[in-house]
């Protein structure tokens, strides 16, 4: 499968950066110490500024990899991180992108994540070969789906007691878009 490096995408409102080990005091201060932010998400909220900095570290340690896809979230007005994306897993035979994302409560409702969602999915499916892009979300956390809607991926199906997350096993809800549909609608 082709691969393309995590690279600066732009946006009206953001910029989808690398991050940088200077980024750790903003990742725990705008999404990762807020326990409502990772609610549904896999990892705990962060306890202090050091944690984020460890986490941190195993990043830019993979970013030399042109298969490693994670993305700081930057609003264009503030110039510093209020959130992440990245690919989660990759399906090589399949050529099919897992991305999950989170941003800190203060941002939600704004639209950023829809609009940094659709960058990524674009990036993908022009710097890459992917042929589907996926995204899953705990249906208690419905505005996760709603971002995938927003960004044309299609519901596919849940699956139940399938994933596990903060609050426990749960239900996992797939949406998925392919190249082909993404190139018919972005067709102009």
């Amino acid at each position: 499968m082709k691969h393309a490096f995590t690279q600066n995408i732009e946006t009206d409102r953001l910029v989808l950066r690398r991050f940088e080990q200077g980024d750790a005091q903003a990742m725990f201060t705008n999404w990762a110490s807020d326990g409502e932010v990772t609610k549904y998400l896999m990892w705990p909220a962060h306890q202090s500024a050091a944690a984020s900095e460890i986490i941190l570290r195993d990043w830019l340690s993979q970013y030399e990899k042109p298969d490693y896809y994670q993305w700081a979230i930057v609003p264009r007005e503030i110039m510093e991180p209020v959130g992440s994306i990245s690919v989660g897993q990759i399906n090589e035979g399949a050529r099919s992108m897992h991305v999950g994302y989170c941003i800190g409560r203060k941002y939600w409702g704004k639209g950023l994540m829809t609009e940094a969602f659709s960058a990524v999915i674009a990036f993908l499916f022009q710097e890459t070969d992917a042929n589907r892009v996926e995204a899953r979300h705990d249906p208690r956390n419905p505005a996760s789906g709603r971002v995938m809607q927003k960004c044309g991926l299609t519901y596919e199906g849940t699956l139940r007691s399938a994933d596990h997350n903060n609050q426990g096993i749960c239900d996992a809800a797939y949406y998925g878009i392919l190249r082909s549909e993404w190139e018919k609608m972005n067709r102009t």
